[in-house]
């Protein structure tokens, strides 16, 4: 029997590109790099991130509200907003048992955990929040956004390292698919750039330490790539199965047609220098689907724009398509976001195949002489694209993979 189509009906961004899905594939669009000097890093090495400029999160979710939640729930928390209404959904209108939420978190209190381990130091444990720990389980970042909906199906928090977006979505597909639920708002959001975090990728090298130009940093399979720069933000999409979607007159963006995820086994930090196991993760992706590799029209790469990340990348794809179809790279504008960064670049995918148009990758003036790939650079470009891919790799090896499909 015929699986039915689970489609993509609200998408929602949150990102260094702009607050709104509008703002962030404009964006997109312009390639303008969105890394700058942040002045929390003053004393650090690596001084620079990509941060969501102008976010408010007392403006934007009531200053009550926003004053008990990490920064990453306030971003997942916009970002899910965005989606419903954009999906055209009244959760108060629905079963809220039918209603889940999974995403994608690598961690959590990134930004608060300091706060709170410095009172302590100080023998001042009594000054410690008492919302320290409710704040800080990665599990309360879905938690909150079901309270927000007043979704009481499965809230459930992935951790697959920076694949931990794309793995959240692939979760929610299957809980469509065996009728769990019949609403999933998902995908991943997180906050790296506190001085801790950027201290620990620093010191394992993983970092590029351009300081004269943080706007040049972030430059995914370039010949002078020397590191990935840290960002954050939210994307998150509603789905449902087709014919839910019809029932209540929601117009789809685009079809979750395929997922594959696997591990390289290889080591905790480094991907499997031929991409073995990222080759299998688009294999099982393109199986899920029923698609052949001549299908897909366009990857969205994971590209980090570190040196061993993207030749490992490049090596999979040519294992998979033999001569890769057109290709571009996210995070050449808004950074790593880590465990947010699947569903970020899942969204924009979405986007991709309904707008018919493929973002630039920014910074890749001399595309490296190992890597023989059809990257988009300079300014957007049109093209015809039935099927595509959006490549998430992470520490450890974990790699998870989603295919998206035109509705026709």
């Amino acid at each position: 029997m015929r699986r039915e189509d689970v489609v993509v009906t609200g998408v929602g961004l949150v990102t260094p590109a702009g607050i709104g899905a509008d703002a962030t594939w404009r964006g997109m669009l312009d390639g303008r790099p969105t890394a700058a000097t942040d002045p929390e890093l003053a004393d650090l090495k690596v001084d620079f991130t990509c941060r969501v400029p102008g976010f408010d999160a007392g403006r934007l979710l009531g200053r009550s509200r926003a004053w008990r939640l990490d920064r990453v729930t306030q971003l997942a928390l916009v970002g899910a907003r965005e989606a419903v209404a954009d999906a055209g959904l009244d959760t108060g209108d629905r079963d809220p048992t039918r209603v889940a939420v999974v995403l994608g978190v690598g961690s959590n209190s990134l930004e608060r955990y300091p706060q709170e381990f410095g009172r302590l130091n100080a023998r001042r444990a009594e000054r410690i929040s008492p919302l320290a720990i409710v704040r800080s389980v990665p599990s309360m970042v879905p938690a909150e956004v079901a309270l927000d909906l007043g979704a009481r199906g499965p809230s459930l928090s992935v951790a697959t390292a920076c694949a931990s977006g794309t793995t959240a979505l692939g979760i929610a597909r299957d809980l469509l698919r065996g009728g769990s639920c019949d609403i999933v708002v998902t995908g991943g959001a997180e906050s790296g750039c506190a001085p801790g975090v950027v201290a620990c990728f620093q010191q394992m090298q993983a970092l590029s330490a351009r300081t004269h130009d943080p706007a040049g940093a972030s430059r995914p399979f370039d010949r002078d790539r020397h590191g990935f720069v840290l960002g954050e933000g939210a994307g998150i999409l509603v789905l449902e199965r087709a014919g839910h979607a019809a029932a209540r007159g929601a117009r789809p963006r685009a079809v979750l047609a395929g997922y594959g995820a696997s591990s390289d086994a290889h080591d905790i930090a480094a991907p499997h220098p031929e991409g073995r196991g990222a080759a299998e993760a688009m294999r099982a992706a393109l199986r899920d689907a029923g698609l052949a590799p001549a299908d897909i029209g366009h990857v969205n790469a994971h590209g980090t724009s570190t040196p061993l990340n993207d030749i490992a990348e490049f090596r999979a794809l040519r294992e998979v398509f033999g001569q890769p179809p057109v290709v571009t790279a996210n995070k050449s504008v808004l950074g790593h976001a880590l465990g947010g960064a699947g569903g970020i670049e899942a969204a924009l995918t979405v986007l991709t195949l309904q707008q018919q148009t493929v973002p630039p990758t920014a910074n890749l003036d001399t595309l490296d002489p190992g890597i023989d790939l059809d990257v988009v650079r300079k300014s957007p470009r049109p093209a015809r694209i039935r099927a595509a891919l959006s490549n998430s790799f992470g520490f450890g090896g974990q790699n998870a993979v989603a295919l998206f499909t035109t509705l026709t």
